[in-house]
């Protein structure tokens, strides 16, 4: 999947969206194509990734069938898509999937697979508390997991750093063994595509 047909996708769900063809929230990716594409090159096929309510990238690039995703955003799936198949799994409940994540890595661990999983979470997400406990408890356990921060600016209607008084993100510029941080500006709205809301 190359970077064309991503954003041509998620123009394609904006369109299908403002048309009211799609009648549940869905939050759509944009100017980051470039950094997923790339880090997705380190992902095998029998590698976990975990995701919070903007997956449609991550789902393409895992390999589930353009057509497949549509169907099932169409149907209202867009914020907690999840395709056994490819081994891919998003939610809709902020900081939700990162206990999902961390207990699949204790068990890839305890079965002594070469597997990993790979758990994408947002700015605001990276601040409280649920993700830093499942990230230290990665950390001191070693699991087989690695998390991305994704920071866009966009939480919901606040600026992270202000309401939590940093000066800078608590995992900021970080890039280890178990985190990367990236930041990327999304020409569309939190939730939506611009024209229209509908929940």
């Amino acid at each position: 999947m190359n970077k064309k047909k991503l954003i041509s996708f998620e123009n394609e769900i904006a369109k299908l969206f403002n048309e009211a063809k799609i009648r549940a929230p869905i939050h759509l990716y944009s100017n980051n194509e470039i950094f997923l594409i790339k880090f997705f090159k380190k992902i095998k096929k029998n590698d976990w990734v975990f995701c919070s309510w903007r997956s449609h990238y991550q789902c393409l690039l895992k390999g589930v069938p353009p057509q497949e995703l549509k169907k099932e955003i169409i149907d209202g799936k867009s914020i907690s898509l999840c395709f056994l198949k490819q081994k891919i799994y998003s939610s809709a409940i902020v900081g939700g999937i990162l206990p999902i994540a961390v207990g699949m890595a204790l068990s890839l661990k305890r079965k002594k697979t070469k597997n990993k999983v790979y758990c994408f979470i947002g700015d605001m997400t990276s601040e409280t508390g649920i993700a830093h406990e499942c990230i230290k408890y990665s950390i001191n356990k070693n699991l087989p997991i690695h998390f991305i921060v994704e920071d866009n600016g966009k939480s919901v209607c606040t600026n992270t750093k202000n309401t939590w008084s940093l000066k800078k993100l608590t995992y900021q510029k970080k890039k280890n063994k178990f985190i990367t941080y990236y930041r990327y500006k999304l020409k569309y709205p939190h939730a939506g595509a611009g024209k229209r809301v509908q929940f």
